[in-house]
């Protein structure tokens, strides 16, 4: 939960002495060998010339080339063996640039939701096999449900709506993962979200207030850190509640409990980058959904464009029916 900024019954405790001086020679040395090289861009260098530029013994220069070679972070060229730049700093830098540019302008969309709906608002995204709230936003006097930092396991039952714009080869990863919770998994059904949302292009779940308190609990928790025992008996409740998607279905002017509304965001490879969510924690009915809906895709788009992301095409789907998961 979050509550506000921590109180201090005075200053803080100065850092220990030390704090910034503390240096490690062996990281250095390569942070100089990468900064040599990226400075150097057009050029490549054999060993002994880059030992000598660096002032480097020729061993140590060989062991810190050969990890960064072996990381694809350098290449080396086997008949000059001589040293370059090399493809994982693409994806370095790419990962870095768009970092430094998403969190202030998802915030800033962020926030304009929240405003507009008077609800909290947040961007996640999957980082290893776990998923981390990344940005969070809420009006004045609204304590969210979640933090920035906080981690949840991505493995079902939990992180469908991070591989539902994938292809179905990220669909089949996650599904292939250890379960969190023993849970029965309707592939019909499922099919029928996937397809829906991909229409669509944004995901309603009508979770019930047990199945968020459950969802709560399993925040920080990895698959393999519930006993099994628990695991069963929360397994068990999560077979019941599951995670409800609604379907619209034709003409439909009944309310619906609405727990959030999600959409995705998309990087430069046109791949599912972040998922924004849009807490309603209400019954509404089915234009609403559709002005909240209209208005998360909005900015996931505009947040899409902004960090130079590319949003896919829109698959074609069978219409699926109503129903839930």
């Amino acid at each position: 939960m979050i509550s506000g900024a921590p109180a201090f019954a005075g200053p803080p405790d100065p850092p220990p002495p030390d704090a910034g001086s503390r240096r490690s020679p062996p990281t250095e040395r390569v942070v100089a060998v990468l900064d040599f090289l990226v400075a150097h861009k057009d050029r490549r260098y054999g060993l002994s010339e880059l030992a000598r530029r660096l002032e480097l013994s020729k061993p140590t220069c060989l062991g810190i080339v050969s990890a960064l070679v072996d990381g694809g972070y350098l290449t080396r060229d086997p008949v000059a063996k001589s040293y370059g730049l090399g493809p994982a700093l693409i994806s370095a830098g790419r990962a870095a640039q768009e970092g430094l540019a998403v969190g202030p302008i998802a915030r800033r969309h962020l926030a304009e939701l929240s405003d507009r709906f008077g609800t909290t608002c947040s961007a996640s995204t999957v980082i290893g096999d776990r998923i981390a709230v990344v940005e969070l936003t809420a009006p004045p006097g609204v304590r969210p449900n979640a933090r920035v930092g906080q981690l949840y396991p991505f493995a079902p039952p939990v992180g469908l709506m991070y591989v539902l714009w994938s292809d179905d080869a990220e669909l089949d990863r996650w599904l292939d993962r250890e379960p969190t919770l023993p849970m029965r998994i309707d592939r019909t059904r499922l099919r029928q979200v996937v397809d829906h949302c991909r229409r669509t292009g944004y995901l309603v779940e009508t979770m019930t207030a047990l199945g968020q308190r459950l969802h709560t609990v399993l925040a920080g928790v990895a698959a393999d850190e519930i006993p099994k025992e628990l695991r069963e008996i929360i397994g068990e409740m999560a077979t019941i509640l599951g995670e409800r998607v609604y379907l619209e279905d034709g003409v439909d002017d009944d309310r619906h409990p609405v727990s959030l509304i999600a959409a995705p965001t998309y990087d430069a490879d046109a791949r599912q980058s972040m998922v924004l969510t849009l807490f309603v924690g209400s019954a509404i009915d089915r234009a609403e959904i559709d002005l909240r809906a209209r208005a998360l895709i909005e900015a996931a788009d505009a947040i899409t464009n902004e960090v130079g992301g590319i949003k896919p095409e829109v698959s074609q789907a069978v219409e699926p029916r109503a129903g839930v998961l």
